[in-house]
């Protein structure tokens, strides 16, 4: 797990004090006083800028070459308000702004203005700087904290704690996206794991697996809640699953059984706007035999993102719309007369929406809702994950290259073929049939290499728990 000191245009004072996530107040939560996960860094491009919208704030997130550090400023130039984010690095490793070069080190401070006189001091105003927010990076994530600069160095970033007090033997996939519905949703369904054999059949979940499902909150409070569901997934076979949820976007489930071993399934939810999210998922697994381990090491990044966003799709389109009936119907305030919750298998999804009530006011006051998504906007995947996604930017680049390569030889075959045929006549039929074989070989890679290129755009219409059963 990679790990960084707390990088901030502030200083603040040395001091052992720890600050709560989400201020002081022993009764509301602010949520501008949490560290976020904003980027695995993996991911980000160390020679151009990235712009990331966090809690409505738009940030350009920048590597800092003179210092070795990522920087996260407003993406807003303090001359004339263009985005940084459209500007570059420039060769001194200074972020510039495209409109008029202005140029900024990293504390924010600007460090040139081609346009002023020779002699001219107007670059060292407060008022020439861009606001810039700590930064860290931890277990391979770069975090932002868009609250008071001074309170971050004491507020502890949001980590899962079993992968730093036993760092050995995990095997960890992860994956991103953005979600076209609010943070607290997302965690709301992802706490809910009695969703899963009905939503998920045949993707990561079976409806012969549904069982009554017993959950318990065993501790909660501002920092919120740690649950045990006693008897487990798979009708029990799996053991006991023990899930914690840290206020506002954290949750984790942590499963050990005698056939896998460890597996945690742990999932971020960072708001971005009204009605958006970015999902930040890990897997970490500490299987009990190697033969596992190593087929998920050698299994491409960007393979098993096309596996993992089809699951998220499973409920993308449903959570949209619930959100915006729940919105519609009183919101969390009324959440108990919105929804009926009879039996413990929602006990979590309860403790969640209490939460909000008692500790959370709404991070987006007076914000609505946009107009509900099509289908086909809510199952995009270029923009949502595939173009943001280092992995699967270059998995697809490569496939095109390849699928034009391929078209490339088969169109040569197939107008060579009418020659050949003359050439040889009746005389070698064997090479006319072999290469009447690799024109057809070559159109079937040309259509299956098509279809593997469209699991980068767009997820299925009808997701597999739809699909009529076979015989």
């Amino acid at each position: 797990m990679s790990n960084s000191i707390i990088q901030s245009n502030a200083s603040p004072t040395i001091t052992t004090e720890l600050l709560p996530a989400g201020g002081l107040d022993p009764d509301r939560f602010d949520w501008q006083e949490v560290w976020y996960p904003v980027h695995y860094v993996e991911d980000l491009d160390k020679t151009l800028p990235t712009r990331f919208t966090l809690l409505e704030k738009d940030l350009v997130l920048w590597w800092d070459n003179n210092a070795h550090i990522w920087r996260a400023f407003l993406d807003q130039c303090p001359h004339r308000l263009a985005p940084l984010s459209e500007g570059r690095i420039n060769e001194d490793g200074l972020l510039e702004c495209p409109y008029h070069g202005w140029t900024f080190s990293g504390t924010g401070k600007c460090d040139r203005i081609p346009q002023q006189v020779a002699g001219g001091k107007a670059e060292i105003s407060q008022r020439a700087c861009v606001t810039s927010f700590p930064t860290t990076v931890k277990q391979g994530m770069l975090f932002v904290y868009p609250g008071t600069a001074e309170n971050a160095a004491k507020t502890k970033v949001p980590i899962v704690d079993i992968l730093e007090e036993e760092p050995e033997g995990w095997v960890c996939l992860n994956t991103f996206r953005d979600i076209p519905y609010d943070a607290l949703t997302l965690m709301e369904n992802v706490l809910d794991s009695s969703h899963i054999p009905y939503t998920h059949h045949r993707t990561v979940g079976n409806r012969a697996n549904v069982a009554p499902v017993e959950l318990e909150v065993v501790e909660s409070g501002k920092w919120g809640f740690k649950g045990i569901w006693e008897e487990g997934p798979r009708k029990g076979t799996l053991g006991k699953q023990y899930t914690t949820f840290i206020a506002p976007g954290l949750m984790w489930h942590d499963l050990t059984s005698k056939q896998f071993g460890r597996t945690l399934t742990v999932v971020y939810a960072t708001p971005i706007r009204k009605g958006e999210c970015r999902l930040f998922a890990i897997f970490p697994f500490k299987f009990s035999a190697k033969l596992p381990g190593i087929f998920l090491k050698l299994t491409p990044r960007w393979y098993s993102h096309i596996g993992q966003n089809g699951v998220l799709e499973d409920d993308q389109i449903f959570l949209h719309h619930q959100e915006r009936y729940l919105a519609a119907r009183g919101g969390s305030e009324n959440f108990t007369k919105a929804f009926y919750l009879p039996t413990k298998a929602d006990l979590f999804v309860f403790q969640l929406r209490s939460w909000v009530n008692q500790y959370s006011i709404d991070p987006f006051p007076g914000k609505s809702f946009s107009p509900p998504l099509s289908k086909e906007e809510l199952l995009d995947r270029y923009y949502s994950h595939t173009k943001k996604c280092a992995s699967c930017r270059s998995a697809l680049a490569n496939l095109q290259k390849l699928r034009m390569g391929v078209a490339g030889l088969t169109v040569l075959v197939w107008g060579l073929l009418p020659l050949l045929m003359f050439v040889y006549k009746q005389q070698d039929i064997f090479t006319v049939g072999f290469l009447s074989l690799v024109v057809v070989g070559g159109a079937g890679i040309w259509f299956g290499l098509g279809r593997l290129e469209k699991r980068f755009y767009q997820g299925r219409l009808i997701p597999p728990r739809n699909l009529p059963d076979n015989g």
